[in-house]
């Protein structure tokens, strides 16, 4: 696990609060886990993620696409496709952020919620230099920025366990919904 216990309770818990009952659900980037909360009812998640043997053992998955969105961020559902999207603990690795942040505003529907959560955690080889070189409060900032330019609105973020962390690894959320209404983006 990238994460501790308490992380990964803090990351069941946000799905829990933004994601509405019963949703279809793209869980991008994923792999072995999607930290999905027990008893919390889906239509469908689906995974996007690079390992297929990874997302074959992840028990919360329904179906799964095997892709690298680094090489080719255009994803591979229709437009308005999902209720929701998450990228668990993986944004730091992105090359093409706003691409990617594009698609998932293209493939949720109108009032869709993209739940975006990282730690102080990374595989430093494997991170963007900005994210290297940035504090945890940049880590907020870069994330929002990001979904700001792929036109999310109500963009709002913190760090989602601070009576617990520490001694648990520290849970950061930044979270966005599609406009259901182009007039939101200029508020």
């Amino acid at each position: 696990m990238h994460i501790d216990d308490g992380a990964i309770a803090a990351v069941g818990a946000a799905f829990r609060n933004l994601i509405p009952p019963d949703g279809v659900v793209l869980d991008l980037m994923s792999s072995w886990r999607s930290h999905w909360p027990a008893g919390h009812p889906k239509a469908r998640l689906v995974g996007l993620g690079m390992n297929a043997v990874e997302m074959a053992e992840n028990p919360d998955l329904d179906e799964y696409v095997v892709q690298d969105i680094n090489r080719n961020p255009e994803l591979p559902f229709a437009d308005a496709a999902f209720d929701a999207a998450a990228i668990t603990v993986s944004v730091q690795y992105l090359t093409s952020p706003i691409a990617v942040f594009q698609q998932v505003n293209r493939i949720l529907k109108p009032g869709g919620v993209f739940i975006v959560t990282f730690s102080n955690r990374m595989f430093p080889t494997k991170a963007v230099r900005i994210w290297r070189a940035t504090s945890d409060r940049g880590h907020l900032d870069l994330v929002a920025a990001y979904m700001e330019a792929a036109e999310f609105a109500d963009i709002r973020g913190g760090l989602t366990n601070s009576e617990s962390s520490p001694p648990d690894d520290p849970l950061f959320l930044v979270a966005g919904v599609k406009a259901t209404d182009p007039e939101l983006l200029s508020e």
